[in-house]
């Protein structure tokens, strides 16, 4: 009796262990449930079509990561808490009561307005803002309005006392070239909106108000190195966006070059292209019929390149933008990433430099042809790609061809040997000459020697 009893306890407590298990588990499931919900609730609206601003992958940064930092100046929210670069908001809050009173703009239209814009503007920045509400839109206020009045200064050559940045040189040109980083942006509409509230007679040229696209232009214009003009209805969604247009060649009038899953590269660096033949000229900045590149007839066409102090961040931000537009919306822009890999293979020494540099191809304010050759060949460092150019890779297939048949090579041997140089050409000819006199002689001695032959 007492064993029967015994095992009727451990079978009413097992059940009720069994109960507590399962009531524990339902519980955890529900505060499970109610987790995931609470999540989906704090998930932020979609990021946005109209704009996209990011950060520079570290496969990329971690090659050069002064290329992409601001020293100088944080725009947005990316470097906004940079304790190094605080120096230069106590001016921004001197640009903004300025931009106030010559805009003539009152402080609450401009809180209200980007307030309103708030979301929109968030949702550019691929990764989460974390400032708060107020702070967010005093930072895009401040950081407005001194793009806006750095423009009106500028333009009108404006210079008082209290404004180092431009009154000094060297600063007024660091500012200009960190407000073209990747990471240093705002979105183009928000900078547009607020021009917009500005009275006529703001940033206002005898001829009429401009565009902002075109105050930016003159404003960037040290950076335009095609001297390119704004083209109608224009959009960019970002200084960066604008720096690119600078940068990519002309483009064709009929069409536009599509990138094939084929890679093809110059197996052959400039000097040994030289060595077999090939020319190299400069491609004027005016041309609108060609693209950056083109080889034919045994002449490889290539634009002018200036090599300065800020060439490679200027190139390393416009990469970067290409490679995360690449991996975000597999985009076929991506003019420039194709060109200097391109340009990598044709430089491997700095006597690739010097020849380019002597046909007008580099212009070399480094100094050094090392340097040169070096930045080149590391500007390719991190750039992920699958797809090339297609008009890229037929021309690499070319230069590969030319070089490859023999004729060429000797033929450009010859050249250099015995007509590489005026004396050379005369002392050349003037050995052909007196060989065909020596020729002619010999055979007139054969004749008469003949005859006597014949008498015998």
């Amino acid at each position: 009796m007492e064993e029967s009893a015994s095992e009727e306890i451990q079978q009413e407590e097992s059940a009720s262990i069994k109960i507590e298990t399962s009531s524990e588990i339902k519980n955890q499931n529900e505060r499970l449930v109610n987790k995931v919900r609470t999540m989906f609730e704090k998930l932020e609206p979609p990021i946005s079509t109209k704009c996209l601003i990011y950060k520079v992958p570290y496969i990329l940064r971690q090659w050069n990561k002064g290329a992409y930092t601001p020293q100088v100046i944080s725009i947005g929210p990316i470097h906004h808490n940079n304790n190094r670069l605080q120096t230069v908001e106590k001016h921004k809050v001197r640009y903004l009561k300025s931009f106030l009173q010559t805009a003539e703009i009152e402080l609450e239209t401009l809180v209200s307005t980007i307030r309103e814009m708030e979301d929109s503007i968030r949702r550019c920045y691929l990764e989460t803002v974390q400032l708060r509400s107020d702070k967010f839109v005093k930072m895009i206020m401040l950081d407005v309005s001194f793009i806006l009045e750095s423009f009106r200064r500028h333009i009108h050559k404006i210079q008082t006392v209290d404004d180092p940045i431009f009154v000094e040189d060297w600063l007024r040109n660091t500012v200009r070239q960190e407000l073209l980083l990747l990471e240093n942006q705002l979105p183009f509409f928000v900078i547009q909106k607020i021009y917009d509230l500005a009275s006529p007679s703001y940033i206002c040229f005898s001829s009429g108000r401009s565009s902002l696209i075109q105050l930016s232009f003159i404003f960037f214009d040290f950076f335009n190195d095609h001297k390119k003009e704004p083209e109608p209805e224009m959009e960019i969604q970002h200084f960066t966006d604008l720096l690119r247009f600078f940068q990519q060649p002309p483009p064709h009038p009929n069409k536009k070059p599509n990138r094939v899953l084929e890679m093809t590269l110059p197996k052959y660096s400039a000097t040994q292209l030289h060595d077999a033949g090939v020319k190299f000229n400069v491609i004027s900045n005016k041309s609108v019929s060609e693209w950056d590149l083109n080889f034919k007839n045994g002449v490889l066409k290539i634009p002018r390149l200036l090599f300065d102090d800020s060439t490679e961040a200027r190139v390393r931000n416009i990469m970067a933008l290409e490679q995360c537009r690449q991996r975000m919306h597999s985009t076929d822009e991506y003019v420039i990433s194709d060109f200097y890999l391109i340009l990598d293979h044709l430089v491997n020494t700095s006597k690739d430099v010097d020849l380019l540099s002597d046909k007008g191809i580099i212009v070399n304010w480094l100094g050094d042809s090392n340097t040169v050759k070096c930045m080149i060949n590391n500007l390719n460092l991190g750039i992920i790609t699958s797809r090339m150019n297609s008009d890229y890779n037929l021309l690499s297939k070319d230069l590969n061809d030319f070089y490859e048949k023999t004729w060429h090579r000797w033929k450009a041997l010859l050249r250099r040997q015995y007509f590489g140089t005026p004396w050379r050409a005369t002392s050349t000819i003037a050995a052909i000459i007196l060989l065909g006199l020596t020729l002619i002689q010999t055979v007139c001695s054969i004749i008469q020697i003949v005859p006597i032959f014949k008498i015998w």
